[in-house]
């Protein structure tokens, strides 16, 4: 059978294959159970095994500041361009167990009615691509599902991120699973196999912020053109950080994220209002406090940070929204590290804007 035509057949064929591996990875990988509290709930993922010791499915621990469940966090990227991998590539079985998983695959796909002619073909590639050192023309392939090397490493294959909207970014890792020797890296050609860096990503897809709930003075009932002063107190927040792990024989492999907080946005809910300062950022200051609290005998003063709201609420309230920035770094396995982009996260605020009402005589 010619290549082209294999490869063509094989394209619909073993992605099949490589959804039944990438559907059974991802599940494992993402069943959670949340074990505590600390500025947002701790979710923990540990690896499991079965009665042969072999890891049936690395699974990825997310410890510190994280979303419960394995859900999403609450931190959005500054860097509109910046998303968390779609997917990637992570130790899957070892030799006996995937020999096992997909003999049984294989021979249910090729005793499906219908599955004939190139399909079935391919099929017969596939199985001689495991059973063979040969493999299919080009393309090495392993003898006997490489058992004799059975704990010595394991097989690889895709994983899916289920937080991807996007189907075809999800589904882009689509190679078949592939061996490697423990403590050995994955072959280069696989640019998506898991590292530490693709960690961090993750455990900053998963971080968790603490609320911002800004002080206020006066505190939630204003009057108009009355300087209202707005400050965070070095006690409210610090620094945080959410940790992803992976952990299997002859593979370790953690990366944490640290968030420190550098900013405070104010946004007044309404045009007829001014910010201070003018751009509506008020900035951190030494003792890692943010704005300045409210005294007796800084009436006439101009705040540092804060708002002058310019009309009356009316009947109703003006929504504040209080966003904080963060700067976001990342330390992992041997010394890596790097930046990744700046978080944000911030909760809004009803204030109520009364007018002051006088009478002249």
């Amino acid at each position: 059978m010619p290549v082209t035509e294999t490869r063509r057949a094989l394209a619909g064929v073993t992605a099949l294959t490589l959804a039944l591996c990438a559907i059974a990875f991802t599940e494992a990988a993402y069943a959670a159970k949340p074990v505590g509290s600390d500025k947002g709930a701790t979710t923990e993922q540990s690896a499991g095994s079965n009665s042969n010791g072999i890891y049936a499915a690395a699974r990825i621990t997310y410890s510190g500041s994280v979303a419960p469940n394995g859900g999403s966090g609450n931190v959005t990227s500054a860097d509109v361009n910046w998303t968390p991998p779609p997917c990637w590539y992570a130790p899957y079985l070892g030799a006996k167990d995937f020999k096992e998983k997909m003999s049984q695959d294989i021979e249910s796909q090729m005793g499906a009615p219908g599955m004939g002619g190139h399909a079935g073909a391919a099929l017969s590639e596939l199985k001689r691509h495991y059973e063979d050192e040969y493999g299919w023309t080009d393309t090495p392939g392993y003898k006997d599902y490489n058992v004799d090397k059975d704990g010595e490493g394991m097989f690889w294959a895709a994983v899916e991120n289920p937080d991807e909207p996007d189907v075809l970014k999800r589904s882009s890792c689509n190679d078949l699973p592939f061996w490697v020797d423990n403590g050995e890296a994955p072959p280069p050609q696989y640019e998506q196999a898991i590292t530490p860096e693709i960690l961090a990503a993750l455990a900053y897809q998963h971080m968790q912020l603490p609320d911002t709930e800004v002080s206020l003075a006066p505190e939630q009932t204003t009057k108009v053109n009355l300087p209202t002063w707005a400050w965070l107190d070095k006690a409210v927040f610090d620094e945080v950080q959410a940790t992803a792990s992976l952990n299997v024989p002859g593979f370790n492999l953690q990366a944490t994220t640290t968030a420190r907080p550098v900013s405070l946005t104010l946004e007044p809910g309404t045009d007829d209002a001014v910010t201070y300062p003018a751009s509506g950022e008020c900035l951190i200051n030494n003792d890692d406090s943010i704005g300045e609290p409210y005294a007796r005998g800084k009436a006439d003063r101009t705040p540092p940070c804060g708002i002058k709201y310019l009309r009356s609420s009316g009947d109703g309230t003006y929504n504040l929204q209080a966003t904080i920035t963060w700067d976001i770094s990342w330390t992992g396995t041997g010394g890596a590290g790097g930046d990744l982009p700046d978080g944000t996260f911030g909760n809004g605020q009803a204030v109520t804007v009364q007018e002051i009402q006088s009478v002249n005589r």
